[in-house]
């Protein structure tokens, strides 16, 4: 991995639907963004971490947030992430990028660290978190190759919008990888920020945990403990934002099919 560069992104804006400038939102008296930003960069693997946000005048505080947190930040096309994504990593030349989401608190550089290896060793195009994490560590990597094939090729909403989406609809053709690490199974558990009760959950995992440098598993550790923090947000996936894009899908084909 030494000889490799890998580039680490992170999508960001405060125009979110459900809850509008949750990236903004304090969290310990630090934006959100800002605290999931600078434990990602704790990751030991990654050479850049770059927050990418749009170019809307809105999003100017995302640029603040991202000095605040030693990052590089990136503006690009609000709703064509790929393209987003395409233009932020290209000057870097890696040869893997790595995707996260600024919607994550908890997310975990060790967690991130995990994924690269997993990467580089099964030798393919895509790989991601454990099916048996806890969503919220989401966390993908894939080559500068599959995201550039990606970039020239997509054209669903859905694909433009959700960054690795091409890739994965083209296992004929791109190498993908899909594992499980341990004998447990947290993936039922919901820590990304979609709406106001998941902010509060992750405000509480932060109050419990303090200032300090904490890991997904000492949160596990801390709802073992205190299993009512999980009833603050349960019931909801972290998936809804790809099921509209899906809708949209639908409506693109069929408009494109009367052309």
């Amino acid at each position: 991995m030494k000889d490799k560069k890998a580039v680490l992104i992170v999508q960001a804006r405060m125009g979110s639907t459900r809850l509008p400038g949750k990236v903004n939102m304090p969290i310990l008296g630090k934006p959100m963004l800002q605290r999931e930003l600078e434990r990602v960069k704790q990751a030991k693997h990654v050479d850049v971490c770059i927050a990418a946000t749009s170019s809307s005048p809105m999003d100017d505080v995302v640029v603040d947030i991202a000095k605040a947190a030693g990052v590089e930040c990136f503006r690009g096309d609000e709703k064509d992430v790929l393209d987003r994504y395409y233009h932020a990593a290209l000057p870097h030349k890696p040869d893997l990028v790595i995707r996260a989401t600024g919607d994550c608190p908890l997310q975990d550089p060790d967690a991130i660290d995990e994924v690269i290896e997993r990467y580089y060793k099964t030798g393919g195009d895509y790989t991601k978190q454990p099916e048996n994490y806890p969503e919220g560590l989401d966390t993908e990597a894939f080559s500068f190759a599959a995201l550039e094939a990606s970039w020239n090729e997509a054209k669903l909403p859905s694909e433009r919008e959700h960054v690795t989406l091409f890739i994965r609809n083209h296992p004929e053709r791109f190498k993908l990888d899909e594992w499980t690490n341990g004998d447990f199974n947290y993936s039922e558990m919901h820590w990304s920020v979609d709406t106001a009760p998941d902010f509060e959950f992750a405000t509480k995992i932060y109050e419990h945990m303090g200032e300090k440098m904490f890991h997904w598993r000492d949160v596990i550790a801390l709802l073992a403990e205190h299993p009512d923090l999980l009833e603050i947000n349960k019931g909801g996936t972290g998936f809804e934002g790809l099921a509209k894009s899906l809708k949209e899908d639908e409506e693109w084909k069929k408009k494109h099919a009367e052309k």
